[in-house]
């Protein structure tokens, strides 16, 4: 009987099968980076390090299947301010602390460099959703003013982190953890109008931000290399030599793979940040449109297959976790795709699972671990409740 099935009967191979393929592309996109890289990391191998780290999460995995999501539910706000711990350490430049491109928003470990960004974004999904499920047991027919408390109550828990992330500063993840919010609040059954709203508000407030941060990033501390990102996505061809580099680079990697790309490991644009960041317009250059195609469609399947986890979840507190899951691998591959292509401006977001780097992907294997977990203990039922 389905009752009777243990968790290990009930893993979702699609899923894992999906990632797997995933994981093949990060690994030959990553080794056929190495030969671009400065000299001085020519050595390295990066692409054998990311399937050690793709290991490192297949564990992460495995651990976070062994433990009932429901207990997440129960210590959610724990785990919201050992995270808030973690940040505050990085404001008060606690020993340990490490600075890159001036912000500062990584531990140095004997590891590896650490980033507590990507493990408060686990944490945020986790809380949100509990103050979601929280809120909807406490009023079942909700009123305007009950979805308002709702909102308020969603906006509390957000600010701290977004202040903390704005003073490292790190754009791209504060980025992320609205992103994360958003697509709570889209699926929490807030009323339309507050959202049609909030989507209003958010475009003024885009776009008093925009004009603070071209006219006067003193007052928002923006630091000079953000300013330059944004300027050289504005107009890359007129700040070719430094703030536009690197996306004209990426483009004409993009563009020269045309349509079936120039061949593995035939490279001939340089490319700074291949291995991370741009390993996308690395994909796009080797492999052209086709492999670049098959590749968002890979993250369209993985996306696709949450969303039907999602749905078929009986528990609003596991859809939750799905939810917040699904926007946050969401928008960091439209980011990443997007800025490489010059839709978007360059904010340093890495592409889920296939750019190089081991908090990010421990990070992303343990979402993807949530969403197993839920999915490992969600009921079938052979009648719907309305036929029962």
């Amino acid at each position: 009987m389905e009752n009777e099935k243990t968790v290990q009967s009930k893993i979702d191979y699609h899923l894992l099968f999906i990632l797997f393929l995933i994981a093949i592309v990060s690994a030959i996109a990553i080794e056929s980076a190495r030969e671009t890289l400065p000299a001085k990391l020519q050595h390295i191998n990066f692409a054998q390090k990311q399937l050690i780290w793709y290991g490192v999460g297949a564990v992460v995995i495995a651990v976070t299947m062994l433990v009932d999501y429901d207990r997440l539910f129960k210590i959610a706000w724990y785990l919201y301010g050992f995270g808030m711990i973690l940040l505050l350490g990085l404001e008060f430049n606690v020993p340990g602390t490490l600075t890159i491109k001036g912000a500062t928003s990584w531990y140095s470990l004997p590891g590896g460099n650490f980033q507590p960004s990507e493990l408060m974004k686990i944490f945020m999904i986790i809380v949100i959703s509990r103050i979601i499920v929280n809120h909807r047991e406490k009023y079942h027919d909700p009123t305007l003013q009950d979805d308002l408390k709702l909102l308020g109550k969603i906006a509390l828990s957000l600010l701290p982190p977004l202040f903390l992330l704005a003073r490292q500063p790190d754009m791209g993840m504060s980025m992320v953890f609205m992103a994360i919010a958003g697509s709570l609040i889209l699926v929490s059954g807030i009323r339309l109008r507050i959202i049609a709203a909030i989507v209003g508000l958010a475009v003024v407030g885009a776009t008093a931000f925009i004009v603070a941060f071209l006219y006067f990033p003193d007052v928002l501390k923006i630091q000079q290399y953000q300013l330059n990102r944004f300027y050289g996505w504005l107009d890359p061809y007129e700040y070719s030599s430094d703030q536009g580099f690197q996306l004209i680079k990426s483009l004409l990697a993009i563009g020269s793979g045309e349509l079936y790309g120039k061949g593995y490991k035939n490279l001939d644009v340089y490319l700074p940040e291949s291995h991370t960041d741009f390993i996308f317009s690395i994909i796009g250059e080797q492999f052209g449109f086709i492999g670049a195609s098959i590749v968002v469609s890979l993250f369209f399947l993985l996306i696709y297959r949450m969303i039907q986890i999602a749905l078929e979840c009986h528990d609003p507190f596991g859809s939750y976790l799905c939810a917040g899951v699904i926007g946050m691998i969401t928008f960091q591959v439209f980011q990443n795709v997007g800025m490489t292509i010059g839709l978007l401006p360059i904010t340093g977001l890495p592409l889920p699972f296939v750019s190089y780097g081991g908090s990010s992907l421990a990070t992303y294997m343990l979402a993807i671990g949530l969403v197993l977990n839920v999915r490992s203990r969600t009921q079938k039922f052979m009648f719907s409740a309305e036929q029962s």
